[in-house]
């Protein structure tokens, strides 16, 4: 039983620590070398990843996709520690509007244009974005925002994450001291009184038992 409880609080932590990843704004210094549109038709592999249509399009099952090309800096640790080496990077550019993930991003042709007057010069640039880059099945990171920064040693401190974390943090600390009143004060008693009520009743069934034993050890006797 221990080892199905772990084994659900691990996926639980897993679950949610991959949503948290994908959900959560992420920044990456760049170079941007440049931009395009390609015509892209969904898959039932990739078409979760992506967003809707632009704001006041119609969806359809083929649209185009603008794409931001780079030269991404490498880091490990989630972007924590900066490496010396870079590799490319695209990132899509697609409206959010009202859905899921909540980024409320309705400037995409902004932001397209943004990044291509960046990639005309030799700027480093910061580029704010959501998702998962996943090769096989075509699945781009969504840019959310486009900064130039002095350098590619910029140091970016993810403050929205880190307040999000210990809002959170602070929030399931709450609930967990609510419950545990709760607990104390309702369900405990109440599981006490039925733990009672079971000792009561199992103590009248043995005595209805000995009773009954009594009266049948006098029959035996008179035989």
């Amino acid at each position: 039983m221990h080892r199905i409880k772990t084994a659900f609080r691990v996926t639980v932590f897993l679950i949610f620590g991959a949503l948290f990843h994908y959900v959560l704004p992420q920044h990456d210094v760049v170079q941007i070398t440049s931009t395009e549109v390609i015509r892209t038709d969904f898959s039932s592999y990739n078409r979760l990843f992506y967003a809707q249509a632009d704001s006041g399009a119609v969806e359809q099952p083929t649209r185009d996709l603008r794409l931001i090309n780079t030269n991404k800096k490498k880091t490990f640790l989630l972007g924590f520690i900066p490496r010396e080496t870079t590799g490319v990077m695209v990132y899509r550019n697609e409206d959010t509007g009202w859905i899921w993930p909540p980024y409320f991003k309705f400037d995409s042709s902004d932001l397209q244009a943004e990044a291509a007057n960046v990639a005309r010069g030799d700027e480093w640039a910061v580029v704010t974005h959501y998702g998962w880059r996943i090769r096989w099945a075509s699945v781009y990171p969504n840019a959310v925002a486009v900064r130039t920064v002095s350098g590619p040693d910029v140091t970016i401190i993810p403050w929205f994450n880190i307040v999000f974390f210990v809002l959170l943090i602070v929030g399931l600390a709450f609930i967990r001291a609510m419950w545990r009143q709760f607990r104390e004060r309702a369900v405990d008693p109440l599981l006490d009184s039925a733990g009672h009520r079971v000792d009561e009743v199992q103590a009248s069934v043995a005595a209805r038992k000995g009773r009954i034993s009594r009266w049948l050890d006098t029959w035996r006797s008179k035989k």
